[in-house]
């Protein structure tokens, strides 16, 4: 698909599933489970939808997915239902190599945004996944990744960043940086202190990701926030600040987490928003 003068492409991972409790927070279930309808333990049905981009010059990965390093008890525990590896999903939706990625772009290192930068060897070993590539992270964000807090501590694998430090092939970044002409990282706290959302600006158009600051259609409402957010009054504030500014000025929105249209456009009606699917 095109993007102005750049090609864009969603590759989901695969589905999985975590506990609809958890993903909305102080919202009663009687709520949430009318647009996400929890199975019998009462987890709801995710996807992870990374973003290729290429520019002409560079060939961007933004996320890598959940990865394939799970053991049968952890796949059963998160519904993970692989189809087909994030590789192979690249090769058939974008029509390139892993090894042809120029740059991965993590939002934040949580397993289920940074478990594809890394794969297992014959030995057994987590080494790079995309070997030809830099792989961008927040300084910051890698920083509370190496001590988490209590609270968020099993999201973080390790495995999913510090062989890129072995490697020589992760490139630490400030807060706020350009990846490519038009594409920034901007770090709003809320889920923690260090994730990013990126905007890709090309001839007059905007195509935002909003990471887990608003992971799925479903969360668009203000007050519908995740339960994992550590600020979640933040939270509150950057979807007060983004969210109708996006509706306003047409923005395509990428909802990271949504399994069925991670692409809308939102829209403002009696005051509230929504969203409507959508293409690029």
């Amino acid at each position: 698909m095109q993007f102005g003068d750049y090609r864009v492409e969603i590759i989901p991972d695969t589905e999985f599933r975590l506990d609809g409790g958890a993903m909305f927070g102080v919202v009663p279930r009687t709520l949430w489970s009318r647009v996400c309808p929890p199975d019998d333990q009462n987890r709801i049905r995710m996807n992870m939808n990374c973003v290729f981009i290429d520019t002409g010059h560079l060939r961007i990965l933004i996320e890598t997915g959940i990865g394939d390093k799970w053991s049968a008890k952890h796949r059963e525990m998160f519904g993970i239902t692989r189809q087909r590896s994030l590789a192979d999903s690249l090769r058939a939706i974008a029509g390139v190599e892993p090894d042809s990625i120029d740059v991965v772009v993590n939002t934040h290192l949580h397993f289920d945004h940074a478990g594809g930068n890394t794969e297992l060897n014959e030995a057994g070993k987590a080494v790079p996944a995309f070997r030809n590539a830099r792989y961008f992270i927040a300084r910051a964000e890698v920083a509370h990744a190496d001590e988490p807090s209590e609270r968020d501590r099993a999201s973080y694998l390790p495995d999913s960043w510090q062989p890129l430090v072995a490697s020589g092939q992760l490139k630490l970044q400030p807060a706020d940086y350009e990846v490519a002409p038009g594409l920034r990282m901007e770090t709003y706290a809320g889920h923690n202190r260090s994730m990013q959302c990126w905007r890709l600006q090309r001839e007059g158009q905007t195509l935002f990701g909003f990471a887990d600051l608003v992971p799925m259609r479903a969360h668009v409402p203000f007050a519908w926030i995740m339960g994992y957010d550590l600020y979640p009054a933040e939270t509150l504030a950057v979807k007060k600040q983004l969210l109708p500014q996006a509706a306003r000025e047409g923005w395509t929105c990428l909802f990271y987490h949504d399994p069925d249209e991670p692409l809308c456009k939102l829209v403002e009606e009696d005051g509230k928003l929504r969203a409507e699917g959508c293409e690029l």
